[in-house]
């Protein structure tokens, strides 16, 4: 197996008592879990949202991005998730990652310091040209779309 990818992070606020840091919790894990890096408890009310912070800064190595992505838990159980899924976290952003939850139940959801609101998966980047043509090669989908291949 090859040695990991390092990716730099720093906290962006002095704490006496600091989160952990993001990690897999299991040897297979994709995702890392975002912890809510909040004062005391914020609650979000239905059909809210709210930017969370995570206390954190990140610098990824070029050709990679972070993906912020929603936890299954906290979507079944709460009804909360991700407003813009997956978020991105560039390789030259350097300021505070954070996660914009959504409350899609009808009940009010309280946040508290430490929760685990997201989950930080790195990835590689394909940098692409787009290159502008009269017309598209045929396909036999060709421009059908939403529902155009069945239920």
């Amino acid at each position: 197996m090859a040695s990991p990818l390092t990716v730099k992070v720093v906290r962006v606020r002095a704490r006496p008592d600091p989160l952990p840091l993001p990690r897999y919790e299991t040897e297979l894990a994709a995702g890392m879990d975002l912890r809510a890096d909040i004062d005391g408890e914020r609650v979000l009310g239905p059909l809210e949202r709210m930017a969370v912070p995570t206390g954190l800064a990140l610098m990824l190595p070029a050709g990679y991005e972070g993906q912020v992505r929603p936890r299954s838990g906290l979507a079944l159980r709460h009804g909360v998730t991700l407003l813009n899924a997956p978020g991105t976290v560039d390789a030259d952003y350097r300021g505070e990652v954070q996660v914009i939850l959504i409350n899609l139940s009808n009940e009010p959801f309280t946040l508290r310091r430490g929760d685990r609101v997201a989950q930080l998966v790195v990835a590689p980047v394909t940098s692409v040209e787009l290159r502008e043509v009269e017309a598209l090669d045929a396909t036999s989908r060709g421009a059908n779309g939403f529902g155009s291949t069945g239920r």
